[in-house]
């Protein structure tokens, strides 16, 4: 009879074997047979139970060590650009396991939280422990959940912070990470639906208390996956970076280049001068800070501008593409002091139509930082001491040129839409103190139509250099969307013609006929929405919103990646030196395009629930105050109200509309009482109570007082009504199913 194997031996075993690790296997080895497998069972149960040995299916395997074929979670290059991966099986007590991943021609580029079925190999060296080749992708990285922790007596549960969503998931008491009740913390799902019907998690990270004025943005950055932190040998790099000498650039120290930003403008990437000519045609320089003389190609900066795209700019903060050494210093065009730069000398006639225009790499001095108000001030006479000296031969001209280019702007038509921008004012604790609209003075504009020429001027060079760009492609509306916008504007009482190619200036003319009326607001929405939305593309379909054949983003490198692609572009079109496209610049193109599209969504969407977050915060402060509105959407569950004094949109539910049914119309966007006839509809006015807003998630709910200057009828706020009752046969049968639907898919 054989004797039992000792532990050790048996681990030792397992280590040289690991693909032939299961019970039957190890009892071959060992020439265990009969009643002594129960004893062997018995020992490798106690190994299982000591931490010593894990169960994967049928087979064991050491716990300090990996499985030859293991599930990975990618975590992204390193400095040089290597692929690292960490074991999502391992459950052993000393360091976690290193994995490089190796990669085979052919097969497809893998990110950050892609998650891969590999074939692992031991391979120690100083940076990881082993190797790995991809097997197959099966999926990304778990749903990560951003919420507020409530304690229970085993654990407790994460309560969402998204508007609109109820669910909610279960911590065991061993994965709360120490979390304490009513912290915000971002958790990981875990496993399906448990007992009582509710996915389990773990808590990840601990982010603090979510009424802290200033974690508003910080939600918005851990929910949407903003990178926030600039890795070591990013910021080594930016750090080491220096000022540009003249060499061979155009020397335009002399010149009067000023920026015109923002009063609260945290970087400079574009300046403008206008040369006047005796034949009445004027050269407009733009001269746009050159960020890819710091940010090169395959460098870690590089690597981390890609990763996030833009940056994310939020009313407490911003999230920067490239660390503040450069987006806030060496690339910003500061007053008075030596920038490189890429400038576009444009020649327009008196009718603003471009003649031509050269593109250089210069070295520049800004004659003076402005803002857009104290610019506009002096040209409406009353100038500081700042401006006043630069209004004749500088102010002047820029808004001379921009006079010929609106005459070109009128004959192009480019889409017209009158949306004001709120702008979110906090005091030093990080409060709401205010909430304002944006003036539009002619200097925003100014600016605005500068930057529209300098990006076609880009775009037209590179064509007809046959260099590869990233377009900036904005495509026609899809005509359902068209139809949809159609609807709106019948229910309004407009009209937008059909049976022709659509053209900007026909959305111009349903604009213009909205001008002024009650409809206005929901028609300059609703054509918003119409529209699709702007991506990159190697490719150009065109941009359909400015009415131009091309376009390309040149003007605003520190904060986007595609500009930067451009700016690398026209010096290798140009051949100004070795820090132009690289080979993977080019072959990539079109999956940075995506990338970067993608990353440009995510920081929309984070700013939008940023600001939704701070106005409800503002206006929990008045709750049941009474706010004037317009209903700027109608669903089956309720009305949408854009308050006027904030542009907050705040729910009113369908069950505080009163104690009748409300049929609900899709096609002219009005509910209507089955009681009392009353229609609800778009553009109407109301005055609404404010009943609840949270300002964890940004939802507001209110009630209406009055719709359009009058009391709603008696009974309103009493709940939902019931559709009303038909008498006859396959009718009310069919009336009662239809019911039984809208009450399924309210409830």
């Amino acid at each position: 009879m054989k004797q039992i194997p000792s532990k050790a031996e048996i681990l030792s075993w397992i280590s040289d074997h690991p693909t032939k690790a299961a019970k039957r296997d190890i009892a071959k080895a060992f020439g265990i047979k009969g009643a002594q497998r129960i004893d062997l069972k018995r020992v490798l149960k106690e190994l299982e139970t000591e931490g010593r040995l894990t169960k994967r299916k049928s087979s064991y395997r050491d716990a300090e060590d990996l499985p030859p074929v293991s599930v990975l979670e990618i975590t992204g290059p390193d400095a040089e650009g290597d692929l690292f991966a960490r074991p999502l099986e391992w459950t052993g007590t000393g360091t976690e396991p290193v994995i490089m991943m190796l990669a085979r021609e052919g097969e497809p580029a893998l990110g950050k939280g892609d998650r891969i079925l590999a074939r692992l190999t031991v391979d120690p060296t100083d940076d990881f422990t082993h190797t790995a080749r991809m097997i197959r992708r099966i999926g990304t990285n778990p749903l990560r959940i951003l919420g507020v922790f409530r304690k229970g007596s085993e654990g407790g549960r994460v309560m969402p912070i998204e508007k609109g969503s109820d669910k909610q998931w279960v911590i065991a008491e061993g994965a709360t990470d120490g979390a304490k009740d009513g912290e915000l913390v971002e958790a990981e799902q875990t496993g399906p639906k448990g007992r009582m019907g509710l996915p389990k998690a773990r808590i990840v990270a601990r982010l603090g208390n979510p009424s802290e004025p200033r974690a508003v943005s910080l939600i918005a950055i851990h929910q949407h996956g903003i990178p926030d932190h600039f890795p070591d040998e990013v910021i080594a790099e930016a750090d080491a970076a220096e000022p540009v000498k003249l060499g061979k650039r155009l020397d335009l120290r002399d010149m009067s280049l000023v920026t015109i930003d923002p009063w609260d403008a945290r970087d400079h990437d574009d300046a403008c001068y206008v040369e006047s000519h005796d034949n009445g045609e004027m050269t407009i320089w733009v001269a746009i800070a050159d960020v890819a003389n710091y940010v090169t190609g395959g460098s870690a900066l590089d690597r981390e501008a890609r990763n996030r795209g833009n940056s994310t700019y939020f009313p407490d903060r911003v999230v920067p593409m490239l660390p503040d050494v450069l987006s806030g210093d060496l690339c910003s065009l500061h007053e008075g002091v030596e920038r490189a730069c890429v400038v576009v000398a444009m020649r327009i006639d008196a009718e603003g139509t471009k003649l031509s225009h050269e593109f250089h790499r210069a070295l520049m001095k800004s004659k003076s930082s402005l803002n857009y108000e104290e610019v506009q001030a002096a040209m409406d006479g009353a100038p500081n001491d700042k401006v006043a000296p630069l209004v004749s031969d500088v102010i002047r001209p820029l808004y001379a040129a921009y006079a010929a280019l609106k005459i070109a702007r009128a004959k192009r038509q480019p889409l017209e839409l009158d949306l004001p921008e709120r702008q979110i004012v906090l005091d030093d604790m990080g409060k709401v103190s205010s909430v304002n609209y944006k003036e539009r003075l002619d200097a925003h504009r100014l600016i605005e139509e500068f930057m529209v020429l300098a990006n076609v001027a880009a775009a037209e060079t590179l064509i007809a250099k046959k260099t590869p760009l990233l377009f900036r492609v904005h495509e026609e509306p899809s005509p359902e969307k068209l139809e949809a916008l159609r609807e709106v504007a019948n229910a309004s009482g407009l009209q937008l013609a059909k049976g022709q190619v659509l053209q900007t200036a026909h959305l111009n003319r349903l604009l213009e006929q909205a001008k002024g009326t009650d409809h206005a607001e929901v028609v300059n929405i609703s054509t918003l929405r119409s529209m699709t939305q702007a991506y990159y593309n190697p490719e150009n379909f065109g941009h359909f919103g400015l009415a131009l054949k091309a376009y390309g983003h040149f003007t605003s490198p520190i904060r986007r990646y595609a500009d930067l692609i451009v700016h690398r572009a026209l010096i290798t079109a140009h051949g100004w030196g070795e820090d132009g496209l690289t080979p993977f610049d080019i072959e990539m193109m079109t999956e940075t395009g995506q990338k970067i599209s993608d990353t440009e969504r995510r920081s929309m969407t984070a700013e939008r629930d940023t600001t939704d977050r701070y106005l409800a915060a503002f206006l929990s402060e008045r709750m049941d105050a009474e706010m004037p509105g317009r209903i700027n959407g109608i669903a089956k569950f309720g009305v949408f109200v854009k308050l006027d004094e904030t542009g907050a949109d705040a729910l009113v539910p369908i069950r505080s509309l009163g104690d009748e049914y409300f049929d609900h119309d899709p096609d002219s966007q009005t509910l209507t009482g089955s009681k009392t006839g009353i229609v609800i509809g778009l553009g109407v006015k109301v005055v609404v109570k404010l009943t609840e807003a949270s300002p964890v998630t940004g939802g507001l709910t209110a009630e209406i007082v009055t719709l359009d200057e009058r009391s709603l009828p008696k009974g309103v706020n009493r709940g939902r009504g019931k559709p009303p009752r038909r008498k006859f046969g396959s009718a009310k049968k069919k009336s009662a199913k239809i019911a039984k639907k809208v009450k399924r898919s309210r409830g």
